[in-house]
């Protein structure tokens, strides 16, 4: 074989092999929606689980997404503060156009609320705790819920959040996105050096 359709063939390979890499990665994150079918809703009492409850179910990472969809409400990112009040009148971030998408950009807890007047007090807010891929690490460990140290229990299900890792977690993905990366990486040094 020439050394020409050597290299054709070594291009294509790392070419296939970085395709492959940021396909993974654009795999590694995942999107929740938020209520299911029924989406960013008042809670009415009929409902299976709270929204707590739901969060506590599932596995959060950094950069995976949460879908709202609802209509004559809006999302309200708040503190741990304004969460426990309900308070609306200072919140971090305000979405209200009925089809909002809100990235994970750090682990640690997410605080939201409804934005209308008497849909948190009703439920209508969410708990969610962003943790770390096992291949990434951080010196500084996430915030407790808890400022005040009080129990974690509101009545809403979120004492459940430090149980067993659930069944949909996305760390199998973000593990494989990783080694396609380093791997697509030491191809293109290898490259480089011949």
């Amino acid at each position: 074989m020439s050394s020409f359709s050597l290299q054709k063939l070594f291009k294509f390979a790392l070419f296939s092999v970085v395709f492959i890499s940021m396909a993974t990665l654009a795999i590694a994150s995942f999107q929740f929606r938020v209520g299911g079918e029924g989406g960013w809703t008042k809670p009415t009492g009929n409902e299976s689980e709270t929204y707590n409850e739901w969060a506590s179910r599932n596995r959060f990472h950094v950069g995976d997404f949460l879908y709202f969809k609802y209509s004559n409400d809006s999302v309200l990112v708040v503190n741990h503060t304004s969460y426990t009040n309900c308070s609306v009148s200072n919140p971090i971030l305000k979405f209200k156009d009925g089809d909002t998408v809100f990235e994970f950009d750090r682990y640690g807890f997410f605080y939201f609320i409804s934005g209308e007047r008497g849909h948190c007090k009703a439920g209508q807010k969410l708990i969610i705790r962003v943790i770390v891929h096992p291949a990434m690490s951080s010196p500084q460990p996430a915030q407790s819920p808890m400022e005040d140290g009080g129990s974690n229990d509101d009545g809403d299900g979120w004492d459940s959040i430090w149980g067993p890792p659930p069944h949909n977690s996305t760390i199998k993905q973000a593990v494989a996105s990783y080694f396609m990366t380093a791997l697509g990486g030491m191809l293109v040094i290898m490259y480089l050096l011949m």
